[in-house]
């Protein structure tokens, strides 16, 4: 084995417990929340996720309750939302009209910014309704246990983890 040169651009490589360490921190590191918008009845709100070719993309909102309402108390009628998520091209991915709630998944057709729109009904005089909005796309929105059954496994996604670990080895 040759003696490494002081000064030299060989790669370092850091001891087991060390990756095995950064593993379980990645590991147990929390999941993103859902985002809490706020949206005036006859108004709409769009959020835009750049999602790549074949990407696995998933949803879910739901209406939350009135700030003095209790939170077994259901929600009044003017608390509802539409949706629509559409392609970079315009195409429909997902529509529900006048929900307090629901979900979506696609895999993505084309590359480039979707677009999801939500809009409430006009109400006079106007109310606010809040909604969370958990929306994730690639590796994120991977339900592994459910794809592995499915046979759907995205082989890129265990050399996405690799390539995080050789960079944080590099440092």
């Amino acid at each position: 084995m040759a003696a490494r040169r002081a000064g030299s651009s060989a790669p370092r490589w850091l001891p087991p417990s060390v990756l095995l360490f950064l593993a379980v921190l990645f590991a147990a590191s929390p999941a993103a929340r859902a985002l809490r918008f706020d949206l005036e009845s006859g108004h709409t709100k769009c959020i835009s996720d750049e999602i790549k070719v074949d990407s696995m993309a998933v949803g879910k909102y739901q209406i939350v309750g009135p700030e003095n309402s209790s939170p077994d108390s259901p929600l009044p009628e003017s608390h509802r939302i539409s949706l629509r998520v559409t392609s970079p091209y315009g195409n429909s991915m997902h529509y529900s009209e006048n929900v307090q709630s629901g979900h979506f998944a696609f895999t993505a057709t084309e590359a480039g910014d979707y677009l999801a729109c939500f809009w409430a009904p006009d109400h006079k005089p106007p109310v606010t309704v809040t909604f969370e909005f958990d929306w994730k796309s690639g590796v994120t929105a991977k339900d592994w246990p459910n794809v592995a059954k499915k046979g759907q496994v995205d082989v890129s996604a265990p050399l996405s983890l690799g390539c995080l670990l050789q960079l944080l080895v590099k440092f």
